[in-house]
């Protein structure tokens, strides 16, 4: 089980230095349950005015269905307590896989009066970021042993991978020889 500190934790501030790429709108999302007018669009639409709210029995389930084998490596959730008290989430578990039949729980964090982003890396046992297909996000409890739950907003990141060899990386030439090649007409 992990608990992951909140102080000063900004999914955008990687994604502006060009580390990561947020991937959430390049998949499905679907609830478990939500009330009318509290479902993915207000999870998805980058506001902290807004949330999804569950609507049924515990676990709360948001599943993230991706088309293509996804390399993930972040997850961001933004939760409020001081704004959701008893719908505030506890203990969240990440599960991963193919599709719904061979999900396998990777992480569980446990929350204490979370206000602001949540940050879970997710990583595979090498410390690498995983390839997947699915992800579900699982609430299994709430503060105050509340029923329904409140997710502010949920950010899935990708890490930006290299393309190629910047010409930075090899050596300046020393030779009048070698120069003569530095540059392509």
């Amino acid at each position: 089980m992990a608990s992951k500190p909140m102080n000063d934790v900004d999914p955008l501030k990687d994604e502006r230095s060009g580390n990561l790429r947020e991937v959430g709108s390049q998949a499905i999302w679907s609830l478990s349950s939500c009330k009318p007018g509290f479902g993915v669009d207000q999870l998805r639409d980058d506001r902290d005015d807004t949330y999804w709210q569950s609507d049924g029995q515990l676990p709360h389930l948001v599943n993230v269905q991706f088309q293509r084998k996804t390399t993930v490596s972040d997850i961001y959730i933004y939760t409020d307590y001081k704004l959701d008290e008893s719908y505030t989430p506890s203990r969240i578990s990440i599960r991963v896989g193919s599709h719904f039949n061979d999900l396998q729980e990777i992480e569980v964090v446990m929350l204490s009066e979370p206000s602001g982003w949540v940050h879970i890396p997710i990583k595979d046992i090498r410390d690498k970021p995983i390839r997947v297909f699915m992800i579900q996000i699982a609430v299994t409890s709430n503060h105050q042993n509340g029923r329904d739950t409140h997710m502010r907003q949920i950010k899935i990141y990708s890490p930006i991978e290299s393309q190629g060899l910047a010409i930075d990386s090899f050596m300046n030439f020393s030779t009048v020889e070698f120069q003569q090649y530095a540059t392509i007409r």
